[in-house]
C-alpha cells in the first residue's frame, strides 16, 4: 500500500512538473498560451490534478488558471458548477498573481455565461480580457454565445457583435471565426425548428451575410501560412463544415487536404459521431472529382 501510494505521489509530482513547464513556454504568447490551458483542461476534466497543483503551489498563477479551466471543462459536461463561488475565487486569485494575463479572465467569461450572469457584469469581465489580450479566440466565441438568444441576447445583439469585429479585425487575428462561426450557429438553430425549415436549411448559405462571410473565409484560410494562430486547424474545419453545408464541394476539397486528418468536435458533433460525420463528409467533397 505505501509503495502504491509513493508511486501516486510520483506520477502527480511528474505531470505537474511537466504542465508548469509547458505552461511557461512562450512568456507572452497569449493566444498559444490559452490554447495550452484549455487543452490541458479539457483533458483533466474529472481528474485530480489540477487541485493537487494548486495544493502544492497556492500561490501559482498557472495551477490556479489551469485548476479554474477544469472547473469549467467539468461544468460543461455536468450541465453546472459544483462550487461556482469557489472556482471565481480562484480566477481572481490567478488574475492578481499575473495582472498582465487574459487567461483567468477568460476562464472567469465561461463561469459568467455558466451562471447566466447579468450583462453589465460579463462586459465588465470582458472588457478586461480585451485590455489584456485584444483578439482572443476563447473569449470572442464565449461573447458570441453568450449573446445568442439560446443564453442571454438576440441575434440583433450577435449581429452588432460581429459587424464591430469586422470591421477593425486583422484578416488573420486569432479570432478571425467569430464571423463564421455565428453563421454556423445560426444555421444549426434553422436545422433544430425542423419541418419545412430545416428542409430548406442549405439556403441560409445563399442569404447576403452568410454567403460573404462564407466568400471571405473561403478566399484566404487555406492559403499556406495565412493563418498561423494555435486553433488554425479548427477554424478550418468549420470552414470545410461550412462548405459543404454550402453545397460548395470544389472549394471544400482544398480545405479538407489543408486539415489532413484532424477532426474538432465541432462543428461535426451535431450531426453525431465528430469522426465519422467528418469522414463521410470529406468523401461527399471528393465525389466527382
Amino acid at each position: 500500500m505505501a509503495t502504491a501510494r509513493t508511486g501516486t505521489i510520483a506520477t502527480t509530482e511528474l505531470c505537474v512538473a511537466q504542465m508548469s513547464r509547458l505552461l511557461e513556454q512562450d512568456p507572452g504568447d497569449w493566444d498559444r498560451r490559452t490554447h495550452r490551458i484549455d487543452v490541458l483542461a479539457g483533458y483533466l476534466a474529472g481528474s485530480h490534478l489540477s487541485r493537487s497543483w494548486v495544493t502544492r503551489e497556492p500561490r501559482s498563477a498557472d495551477a490556479l488558471v489551469l485548476h479554474a479551466w477544469t472547473q469549467v471543462a467539468q461544468a460543461r459536461a455536468q450541465g453546472r458548477l459544483e462550487d461556482p463561488a469557489g472556482t471565481i475565487d480562484t480566477c481572481l486569485r490567478a488574475a492578481e498573481l499575473a495582472p498582465e494575463d487574459p487567461t483567468p479572465w477568460v476562464a472567469l467569461l465561461a463561469v459568467a455565461r455558466l451562471e447566466r450572469r447579468e450583462q453589465s457584469q460579463v462586459f465588465g469581465v470582458w472588457n478586461e480580457i480585451l485590455a489584456r489580450d485584444r483578439w482572443n479566440r476563447e473569449a470572442y466565441l464565449s461573447m458570441l454565445n453568450y449573446l445568442s438568444p439560446q443564453e442571454a441576447g438576440s441575434r440583433v445583439q450577435i449581429l452588432e457583435f460581429v459587424d464591430a469585429l469586422r470591421a477593425r479585425m486583422p484578416a488573420n487575428a486569432p479570432c478571425v471565426a467569430t464571423e463564421l462561426s455565428a453563421q454556423i450557429l445560426h444555421y444549426h438553430a434553422i436545422l433544430d425548428r425542423g419541418g419545412f425549415e430545416a428542409l430548406v436549411a442549405r439556403n441560409h448559405w445563399s442569404q447576403e451575410m452568410a454567403a460573404q462571410a462564407l466568400d471571405r473565409a473561403a478566399h484566404t484560410w487555406s492559403q499556406a501560412g495565412f493563418l498561423r494562430h494555435a486553433k488554425a486547424l479548427a477554424d478550418l474545419n468549420l470552414l470545410a463544415y461550412a462548405l459543404m453545408a454550402a453545397d460548395r464541394r470544389g472549394e471544400a476539397r482544398s480545405v479538407f487536404e489543408a486539415v489532413g486528418g484532424i477532426v474538432t468536435a465541432w462543428p461535426w458533433r451535431t450531426g453525431g459521431d465528430p469522426v465519422t460525420e467528418f469522414d463521410e463528409t470529406r468523401q461527399k467533397a471528393t465525389m466527382g472529382q
